[in-house]
């Protein structure tokens, strides 16, 4: 159990690097293990999740050296893997999950995918089900891990996503690059695009967008590479917040990643009325900026609806904590995907809000939120629930009250971000 001491009345200041994008570390695993070559990686994010994507490359025969937050991946090409001798562990990570589900639907072996507790509660139909139109055959466990795949002949598809996700979408086109036509897979909202920016940064043109319909190529040509990771937007986003809400913050967040389909969270805090100043922008194949953030005194109460959800999916438990300061009644609707994280998170989110006084309902899809009122403490034993997020939430929460509070399950935020609170501090002190 972590106490959550309150002691910020001069505010947080300074410039923090936060750690490298989780998504794009994953992703940048991924193709490198299926590229010819060796490939290095920068600002690799070591966290608990990316390290299980090394760990199943790792005995699938690639050779994988890491060093602080530097990665160096000797390829085997787009066939070259070879069978596990022992179950593939994803431990909490539904993006290693997924996402190898559709790369492993493409091998010439067996494999068998188990994870912790959370991840064998999480659904899985929604990726087993398209890979199975393809050609594969994968045995779930009323559709959740263990879960086992089956070699298969991948057929090209046109298909479909019933809702914005990218890890399925992910999964598709990985599988899909071991068909012998092209295929398209359509998506009803931009979702987050790492995985279609990487792979053209691996081969030539692997991926085209027409609309909503995106078009893999078949059987390309992947080359190792160079990449630089840049900061998590959704490990900066704790700092954004905490620095709107906290009096007499002023910060700087040095090199996050900018990418238009993960820049939600900038886009409520501009339209709340957060001081954001967006500096030094970089536009590579992935653009980062440096993001100055002033405290803000008094926020505009906003509704935020389905159409935004897949552009800050990961960051709507802050959404919410910045709707309970803002100065009237806010919503979210159309986030029924937050059920299936790591908790419940809808649920979750209310549970603890509650017991610092947020006046929040919980909704079908979401939240409701009256921000007008003071919060007044009703327990002051928080939980993270095994949630990194939901744990990273109620940190910031803590330092907006006027009592010191505790938090269990503290430990789940190395998921994504083992140097939290040492930032935190280093922001504070």
């Amino acid at each position: 159990m972590k106490e959550l001491v309150v002691n910020l009345n001069t505010g947080l200041h300074g410039e923090l690097s936060v750690p490298g994008d989780k998504s794009i570390s994953h992703r940048s695993v991924i193709l490198s293990s299926i590229s010819k070559g060796t490939s290095h990686i920068h600002h690799f994010l070591a966290s608990d999740d990316c390290i299980s994507t090394i760990n199943a490359f790792r005995k699938m025969g690639v050779r994988i050296d890491l060093a602080g937050d530097e990665l160096t991946v000797e390829g085997v090409g787009l066939d070259g893997l070879s069978k596990p001798d022992t179950k593939l562990d994803m431990g909490n990570s539904g993006t290693t999950t997924r996402l190898l589900s559709g790369l492993l639907a493409a091998q010439k072996f067996t494999t068998n995918l188990i994870g912790d507790d959370s991840l064998s509660k999480r659904p899985m139909k929604r990726v087993s089900q398209p890979l199975s139109v393809m050609g594969t055959r994968i045995e779930t466990t009323d559709g959740h891990l263990p879960m086992t795949i089956n070699p298969g002949h991948i057929k090209a598809v046109k298909y479909e996503l019933p809702m914005a996700s990218a890890q399925v979408k992910s999964a598709i086109i990985l599988a899909a690059l071991n068909s012998n036509e092209d295929s398209v897979v359509i998506e009803p909202q931009v979702t987050r695009n790492h995985t279609e920016t990487m792979l053209n940064q691996f081969g030539d043109d692997v991926i085209e967008r027409h609309g909503d319909e995106i078009i893999v190529h078949h059987q390309p040509e992947l080359t190792a590479q160079d990449i630089n990771v840049p900061g998590d937007i959704s490990s900066a986003a704790f700092f954004l917040v905490a620095a709107t809400l906290v009096p007499n913050s002023h910060i700087i967040l040095k090199n996050v990643g900018i990418n238009p389909t993960r820049t939600g969270i900038l886009d409520v805090l501009i339209q709340m009325g957060a001081n954001i100043k967006i500096l030094n922008q970089t536009n590579g194949s992935e653009p980062a900026a440096d993001i100055e953030v002033t405290y803000t005194p008094e926020l505009k109460p906003i509704d935020v609806n389905e159409e935004r959800i897949p552009l800050m999916i990961d960051e709507l438990p802050l959404v919410a904590l910045l709707e309970s300061r803002a100065n009237g009644h806010s919503t979210i609707t159309g986030a029924e995907e937050l059920r299936f994280k790591e908790t419940d998170r809808i649920k979750t989110v209310v549970e603890e809000f509650q017991k610092i006084g947020i006046q929040i309902e919980e909704l079908p899809n979401g939240f409701s939120i009256d921000g007008s009122k003071d919060w007044q403490v009703v327990n002051a034993s928080l939980d993270s629930h095994g949630d990194h997020r939901i744990g990273m939430t109620l940190a910031v929460s803590a330092l907006l009250l006027d009592t010191d509070v505790q938090m269990n399950g503290e430990d789940a935020i190395s998921i994504s971000y083992p140097q939290f609170f040492a930032h935190l501090k280093h922001l504070s002190d």
